[in-house]
């Protein structure tokens, strides 16, 4: 009779040491999704800070302004045609195909990151994994 406790015992303890890891790594998830949305919309900041200062005077930047430019897309068509991070080396390098007229631009990987944060938010909305 005692080993029967004893085993129902270790087995109560057993699942509510899985049940708590499951909300735990529930936590952590949510924790870590909500702090990538944050990362995420502070390196689109920048990228917005960037394509102000060195694109708009081509490029639409928004979500529904004309390129000042006829030959050079608005951004929210490029992101629509080609994977951003696709683009990250082309920023890397100097991106030198483009429209005609278009000046080389050279980017270090900070402002890679926060141009490509951009153009992510002007795409369609990321799935949100399930729960």
């Amino acid at each position: 009779m005692r080993l029967s406790s004893v085993i129902v015992a270790t087995l109560v303890l057993a699942a509510a040491v899985d049940m708590f890891a499951v909300f735990s790594a529930a936590d952590v998830r949510a924790q870590r999704s909500e702090y990538n949305e944050d990362l995420q919309a502070k390196l689109a900041a920048v990228g917005l800070a960037i394509v102000e200062e060195k694109c708009a005077r081509c490029h639409a930047i928004g979500m529904d302004d004309q390129s000042p430019h006829e030959k050079a897309p608005p951004f929210r068509d490029v992101v629509m045609r080609y994977p951003s991070e696709n683009l990250a080396e082309a920023l890397a390098e100097g991106i030198v195909s483009g429209h005609p007229d278009m000046p080389v631009f050279v980017f270090v990987p900070d402002e890679i990151e926060g141009f490509i944060a951009y153009l992510d938010s002007l795409g369609p909305e990321p799935e949100k994994p399930r729960k």
